[in-house]
């Protein structure tokens, strides 16, 4: 049955093909000499298929997980360099009419503070956004055909890029909502987005049922295939992820990793990004009720076997994680994060009372914007608030080509650098501003070409001088 070119998700997600891959791995999980072979390849930048990836993960050789976290760190150094993208999930409504048993958003929840932003109450949570330093967004919704139709998604949208508050303005707007048709998705890409994402939660087709008892998302083969439509619509960068902790994590591990190389079969382009989140606390959702949860060390596993079998996709850990878990990962492949979070509607203008609670999750890592900012230039990270690739239209395999062939870094890093300079001159603390300036110094050298060194240096001056939005 398995068939990753089938636009049929039982085909492409295929059970058996999984058990399969696990008995395979389980089987060479010691074999010193497969493991090898596989490394060399990861070791010369190719794609790992999932069930050599599978085997990585499941490796018993000390010696050779410490060589699988060294190649990760040096995989991401290549492909990404020493950037770090920043975003923001922006919550616009709770009203949901699924069941999912693990999102305190169920239809059955009572007790859980509904909410759905006004236009003027989206504006308002933007220009907070803005204040904050903000360039790029994740909106969030509940599904709900009656409270948060496609229109009123939409309506968001605009409202998002049309707030232009001081030197602020959200420059590319990125999608979480619920699966939907190729219509629907063909306005979205109207609109202007960005990435398309939606989590799989879980590959395994009776926990996802299971899971999912009620409601449109019950519907396993309707979500699995969903970024195939948006593909279809035109959509070219689409987010991937699951939420590991539902089911056994290696399954979850090799599901991903086989719808990615689904897309690519399919579309000739996989996953723009590929998420990693964990079962976390709740309004009425306790992550212990949850038996499959993974503990620290295999998180970071799991991150380090992605970046090595997907080198060039985009990988995001959230503030669902805790600053050293967040700390640990970012040398292990993670090329985007988010900070200053919330995950309540409304949040950044006004934080919630714990008795009105709308919140998705809770958040791990507290930490300001500013100080996530600061913590990543002391670790020597370039945090980056470039949207240039969106705008310029290096989307799907147009970044995927460049990013293959490792030429974006050309273009990113001194946008990074430009961008960051702009959060810098219009929101640091000052003692951040002082370390970042020493960061962008020390950068500029890094830049190879003479002639963009000096274009980005005269940029620097003029964005001090109070012009923005320079961009390769």
């Amino acid at each position: 049955m398995y068939d990753p070119k089938s636009r049929k998700a039982e085909e492409f997600i295929d059970h058996q093909e999984i058990l399969d891959t696990l008995a395979y791995a389980d089987a060479n999980k010691r074999n010193r000499a497969l493991i090898d072979e596989i490394l060399e390849k990861a070791r010369q930048l190719k794609r790992l298929s999932h069930r050599e990836a599978s085997v990585l993960l499941a490796c018993e050789l000390e010696d050779k997980n410490r060589e699988m976290y060294a190649m990760a760190e040096q995989i991401k150094k290549d492909f990404y360099g020493n950037r770090i993208v920043m975003f923001a999930p922006l919550y616009l409504s709770n009203y949901c009419v699924n069941g999912c048993v693990y999102c305190p958003y169920h239809a059955k929840n009572k007790h859980i503070a509904r909410k759905k932003l006004t236009q003027e109450e989206v504006r308002a949570e933007v220009i907070a956004l803005q204040d904050m330093g903000h360039k790029r967004l994740a909106i969030e919704a509940g599904e709900d055909p009656v409270n948060n139709p496609i229109e009123y998604i939409l309506e968001c949208i605009r409202t998002i890029y049309s707030v232009q508050h001081k030197n602020g303005s959200i420059r590319r707007v990125n999608v979480n909502i619920a699966a939907t048709t190729v219509e629907e998705y063909k306005m979205l890409k109207d609109a202007g987005i960005g990435t398309y994402i939606l989590f799989q939660e879980t590959y395994h087709k009776e926990s996802y049922q299971q899971l999912h008892p009620t409601g449109p998302k019950s519907n396993y083969a309707y979500h699995t295939e969903a970024h195939d439509r948006a593909m279809e619509a035109g959509i070219d960068d689409v987010g991937l992820g699951v939420l590991f902790g539902l089911e056994m994590y290696r399954y979850e591990f090799a599901g991903l990793l086989m719808h990615a190389e689904h897309l690519e079969a399919v579309f000739g382009v996989g996953p723009h990004t590929i998420s990693v989140p964990r079962v976390c606390p709740a309004d009425d959702i306790d992550p212990t009720e949850f038996d499959n949860g993974i503990d620290d060390d295999t998180f970071a596993k799991i991150v380090a076997c992605i970046r090595i079998a997907v080198p060039y996709t985009g990988m995001i850990v959230s503030t669902r994680e805790s600053q050293a878990s967040r700390e640990r990962v970012l040398h292990l492949g993670i090329s985007q994060i988010s900070g200053g979070s919330r995950t309540s509607v409304g949040g950044y203008v006004e934080p919630e009372a714990p008795e009105n609670n709308s919140a998705q999750f809770d958040v791990s890592d507290h930490r300001s914007l500013d100080e996530v900012v600061r913590w990543l230039m002391d670790m020597g990270y370039i945090p980056s608030f470039c949207t240039a690739c969106y705008r310029e239209g290096r989307t799907g395999d147009r970044f995927m080509a460049l990013c293959k062939n490792r030429q974006i870094m050309n273009c990113c890093h001194p946008n990074a650098l430009m961008t960051l300079k702009e959060y810098l001159t219009d929101y640091a603390a000052p003692e951040t501003r002082a370390v970042g300036e020493a960061l962008i110094a020390r950068e500029l050298d890094n830049i190879p070409s003479d002639k963009v060194r000096s274009i980005v240096t005269e940029r620097l001056g003029l964005i001090e001088a109070g012009q923005r939005d320079f961009r390769f």
